[in-house]
């Protein structure tokens, strides 16, 4: 019987006809030993993971050998992942098992991803690798690093390094190039691309301990404060122009993400030099004004030979985008966003539904489960559009001692609506495996707290 996987697996879910609708506290009958298992890479390996890599593979498994087939080392992972999960331990604990099957199996989207939030809490390299190891056994391919924002600086920059000594949260609280290096490599060994966000003009208020220069002096009411970056100012282009030249040496990923998102007005609407600017430049709102900051940002990236990625308010203020943007979606109606953005012919992520940080009672991740990226009025092609997705970790209320229990198992939901076909939706089904991933985690070193009430794990 041919199968498709999943983004985590069943012990039983992936057996013979015979066996498919046995509890996984069953026994069943066992037909032979298996001897070999034969890895079949037919492929030179790839140096980085990347949104187009081949994750496709089959396992073949029948009573005496296991083959696992792919054509890329990307694919071979996700095969090596889904065979170790199907593996049970008898109920005497005296052997391994594993059922004879064929699975055929691919994701249904290209980029299946995580954000992790660093600047409002600190979260220490340890558990950052921690959190790559719960991405690889759910099939999750994108580790988006949220790694600066307002409240602290502590990305080590080689070109500016007063923006970490003077704000990071502690000097202890800084990830180094080294640290950055090994969170890449760690990351490629499990499949995983690396993304970095720096996000502008807003959420910036960490850049401004070292650099005040770079913001908007607030005027009137909000005398004293600073606001956005300073969009009428040529150092402040020339600045990040030469952050983003490093970013891209440090981070190898094709993407970089520039967020764009809750740029507040009230201190650009204070300030006399910025009106001026925009009435010498014929700028007659705030997202005109917006938009050419982000236009210079998004041609230097393109001048890298990077693509950019930005939040939705972007697109939503008119700013006028290179074919190729990635838009992301985070709140308001996802489905009328994600029609828009792909009649436009511009590629979209969504995450809106997807926030981690969001907590209700146990059973939140069927929340999670019931979303579906393609879940809008539109063309096959503005569906193809939509490359995937990602959970959102943001650390308000997180730090490294309880994020990975907040994250795991409720992304393992995610991480199946991005992998599996849209035909598998029965969130009762998912409960049972979800049960198991969530022990099969737990047993590897990942505290995932309980999806479902009460149970137990063996």
């Amino acid at each position: 019987m041919h199968n498709r996987g999943y983004a985590f697996q069943s012990r039983n879910e992936l057996s013979s006809a015979s066996h498919a609708n046995r509890s996984w506290r069953s026994d069943t009958n066992w037909a032979g030993y298996l001897e070999q298992v034969q890895v079949d890479l037919k492929a030179p390996c790839e140096e980085l993971p990347h949104l187009s890599m081949d994750e496709e593979y089959t396992i073949n498994i029948d009573d005496f050998q296991a083959r696992l087939s792919s054509f890329s080392i990307w694919g071979m992972l996700r095969a090596l992942e889904s065979f170790s999960q199907m593996v049970v331990l008898s109920d005497d604990g005296s052997m391994l098992r594993i059922n004879s099957t064929t699975i055929d199996d691919g994701p249904r989207f290209s980029h299946r991803g995580l954000l992790v939030d660093t600047s409002r809490h600190f979260i220490d390299t340890c558990t950052l690798v921690k959190i790559l190891d719960g991405m690889a056994y759910n099939k999750l391919n994108v580790f988006h690093w949220h790694i600066v924002d307002d409240h602290s600086f502590p990305y080590e920059s080689k070109a500016f390094p007063e923006l970490s000594e003077k704000g990071a949260y502690h000097p202890s609280m800084v990830y180094t190039q080294r640290d950055i290096q090994m969170i890449i490599e760690e990351a490629r060994l499990r499949g995983i691309r690396v993304m970095s966000e720096f996000d502008t003009p807003g959420h910036t208020r960490s850049w401004g301990v070292s650099h005040p220069e770079l913001l908007t002096e607030c005027q009137d009411q909000y005398r004293g404060k600073l606001g956005p970056m300073d969009p009428t100012r040529e150092s402040t282009y020339t600045f990040l122009s030469n952050l983003f030249r490093e970013v891209i040496e440090v981070f190898p990923d094709q993407y970089v993400h520039l967020g764009g998102d809750e740029v507040g007005f009230e201190c650009w609407a204070s300030n006399p030099n910025i009106l001026e600017y925009m009435k010498q430049n014929r700028l007659y709102s705030f997202e005109m004004l917006e938009e050419k900051f982000i236009q210079r940002i998004v041609d230097q990236i393109d001048v890298l030979n990077r693509s950019s990625l930005v939040w939705q308010e972007v697109y939503v203020n008119g700013v006028r985008l290179p074919k190729g943007t990635v838009v992301h979606v985070w709140t308001g109606n996802r489905q009328d966003l994600l029609n828009k953005i792909t009649r436009d012919g511009l590629p979209a992520l969504l995450s809106s539904c997807w926030y981690l940080d969001h907590l209700s009672t146990g059973g939140d991740w069927r929340k999670f489960y019931n979303c579906d990226p393609h879940d809008f009025i539109g063309t096959g092609q503005q569906k193809s559009l939509v490359l995937g997705g990602e959970a959102c970790m943001w650390s308000e209320v997180v730090n490294g001692h309880n994020i990975l229990p907040r994250i795991f198992p409720r992304v393992s939901a995610t991480a199946e609506k991005l992998w599996s076909p849209a035909s598998v939706n029965n969130a009762d089904e998912a409960a049972r495996r979800l049960e198991e991933q969530t022990c099969r985690m737990n047993h590897r070193g990942i505290p995932a707290q309980p999806p479902n009430g009460p149970g137990f794990c063996i």
